[in-house]
């Protein structure tokens, strides 16, 4: 279990180290040193005694780095304490490791995710158990008082760390520890409770909200792709819902309400259409919408490869004096022999090439007359006489 010394954690333990000697359960106590107060070296060391006293394992792991220019202290801390939490129980080989959040804890991480705006999967708050990784993360306390915890910790004298940042008013959630929820919790003594409860509602909506959006999707998503005209059917509200797990299911993180927002407004468009999407690309075309992992470049950059053929390429003495230029407007093309000459943009909707690939150069043979089009191919007035030796082309897009 997580235990970083303070009041809760301390309690925590020392209850599941009782309930676990009955068992014959061992129990790990895992250590973050955050590196953060000056005290850190302290703390570390209390537990330990704490942990031998007890009879309980005991490791540490220390955070490396510090918070990014104009990174939250607090988003820091507490990736950083995930991650090191994982390590230390895979290496422990355990799957499961219990936090010691309470009632009180569940009712602040409510109000602090209503005043940003959040729907029903923040307004969830904790979840008492939650997989991730292969590790279990259980909250048993959950549902239990701040109050019960003081009383627990005087009955039983237990020693703990109080950490100076949790009166730090710089950090949300410290001032609403300390400025707001003894106000709220005085002029309604059943604020934590039914704050709590409001969560645990929020939590049923959220997963009626899921079961709703894998319905919808499943009807409405073709392989990596939305459908947009499946997905305009749907009322807004649900088309809301399903492009937010759509997006969740592609990205792998959830999609700001600013994006949620804007496409709402402009996915029901038509043509090709991108939008950025904190390191990946979303793309509408012929109806649409797909994820594309890496950002799209403004140009299109690639190489030509040739392989030497006997029929359906160009003479190698053509080639020889080729040179690249970017579209001007108003090249045509001709895609099979005995086909009329179209424009660019025709041949490359015909090809289903999308806008966003189609800003390569293009192939001219020294007289002017186009030769190759990435996307597109050799164009058929370029062609080989049969017994010329010639080659075929290829363009390869480069990252």
């Amino acid at each position: 279990m997580a235990v970083s010394g303070g009041r809760d954690s301390v309690a925590l333990l020392h209850c599941t180290v009782l309930a676990a000697s009955v068992l014959g359960i061992d129990v790990i106590a895992l250590h973050v040193h955050h590196g953060l107060q000056r005290e850190a070296d302290a703390w570390a060391g209390l537990v330990e005694q704490i942990c031998l006293r007890w009879s309980a394992r005991f490791t540490v792991q220390r955070l490396a780095g510090k918070p990014a220019r104009g990174e939250s202290v607090e988003a820091w801390a507490r990736r950083g304490r995930y991650l090191a939490l994982a390590a230390m129980a895979r290496a422990a080989r355990t799957d499961i490791v219990m936090l010691a959040h309470h009632r009180r804890d569940q009712a602040e991480t409510f109000i602090l995710q209503a005043l940003r705006g959040a729907g029903p999967a923040g307004l969830s708050s904790m979840p008492r158990q939650a997989l991730r990784d292969g590790i279990v993360w259980g909250r048993p306390w959950l549902d239990v008082s701040s109050a019960s915890i003081d009383a627990y910790v005087r009955r039983h004298r237990l020693r703990f760390v109080e950490d100076p940042s949790n009166a730090d008013v710089r950090f949300a959630r410290s001032r609403l520890r300390s400025q707001l929820m003894p106000r709220l919790c005085k002029a309604f003594p059943d604020a934590e409770a039914m704050l709590a409860a409001a969560a645990a509602r929020s939590a049923e909506a959220q997963s009626l909200l899921a079961e709703v959006a894998y319905a919808d999707l499943g009807a409405i998503s073709d392989g990596p792709s939305l459908r947009l005209m499946s997905w305009r059917a749907l009322s807004e509200a649900r088309r809301s819902n399903a492009l937010r797990a759509w997006l969740r299911e592609r990205l792998g993180r959830g999609a700001s309400q600013s994006l949620i927002e804007r496409l709402m407004l402009e996915l029901p468009g038509t043509g090709p259409a991108q939008w950025p999407c904190e390191g990946a690309t979303l793309r509408r075309y012929r109806g649409r919408l797909q994820v594309v992992a890496a950002p799209v470049a403004h140009d299109q950059r690639g190489a030509l490869k040739s392989s030497p053929v006997g029929q359906g390429g160009v003479a190698l003495a053509v080639l020889r004096d080729a040179q690249w230029r970017a579209r001007s407007g108003g090249e045509r093309f001709q895609r099979a022999p005995g086909t009329p000459p179209r424009s660019l943009k025709k041949q490359f909707q015909a090809a289903g090439v999308p806008a966003w690939q189609r800003d390569a150069p293009l192939l001219f043979s020294a007289d002017g007359r186009l030769l190759f089009v990435p996307g597109l191919g050799i164009d058929a007035r370029a062609l080989a006489a049969p017994g010329e030796a010639q080659c075929v082309l290829a363009w390869v897009q480069l990252a």
